[in-house]
């Protein structure tokens, strides 16, 4: 008697997609995603076309030009500059407690909440860098141009209302940022002088 050879037997794979579908969207689920950090800047809206040739005319004074070459060296209206004394430096510059003629012009506002108040919302702060800029170098100049006006808050808040900025309400907040507007703007990137 002949012996039959057995066939293997076959598997059924109808309900393989099935089973990958589901797995695909457990993982998308419980899968947690990073998010990518930024800086929040405002960008100006275009011109208007009547606007395009225009000059513009930002009072000297009321700038403060901070430059970073591509060696990562810092410089706060054309003298080099430390930037561990950024923060104190854009805090005087924002706030001009004492009016100073080289400082923002200061002018009266009336903020809700706040009343009459002398206040420098013309003020910018002008970041230019090199193409060449070390990240780090222009993240921390960042990081104290953005302390300094959250310091400024905070002691306005505390000395308005009792609390620190971020303690306030919506409407204590929005009083405090007319008083002190965050005002960064950021030029392109340029080559200044040669490479490293």
């Amino acid at each position: 008697m002949a012996k039959k050879k057995r066939g293997v037997p076959g598997i059924n794979a109808s309900s393989t997609a099935d089973i990958s579908f589901i797995l695909l969207i457990f993982f998308l689920v419980t899968t947690s995603m990073d998010t990518d950090m930024g800086l929040a800047r405002r960008l100006p809206p275009p011109p208007e076309k009547e606007q395009e040739d225009a000059e513009i005319d930002v009072k000297e004074r009321n700038v403060l030009n901070v430059m970073i070459n591509s060696r990562g060296d810092l410089m706060v209206n054309r003298e080099p500059f430390d930037i561990a004394q950024l923060r104190t430096r854009a805090k005087e510059f924002i706030d001009n407690r004492e009016n100073r003629s080289n400082l923002p012009e200061k002018h009266m506002k009336y903020i809700e909440m706040l009343g009459n108040c002398a206040i420098t919302d013309k003020h910018v702060i002008s970041v230019q860098s090199d193409r060449g800029t070390p990240y780090n170098v222009y993240f921390q100049v960042q990081n104290e141009l953005v302390a300094a006006y959250n310091e400024l808050r905070d002691e306005l808040g505390k000395a308005k209302f009792g609390r620190p900025y971020a303690a306030l309400n919506d409407e204590q907040q929005v009083a405090i940022r007319t008083y002190y507007p965050q005002k960064i703007s950021e030029a392109e990137p340029k080559t200044y002088g040669g490479k490293k």
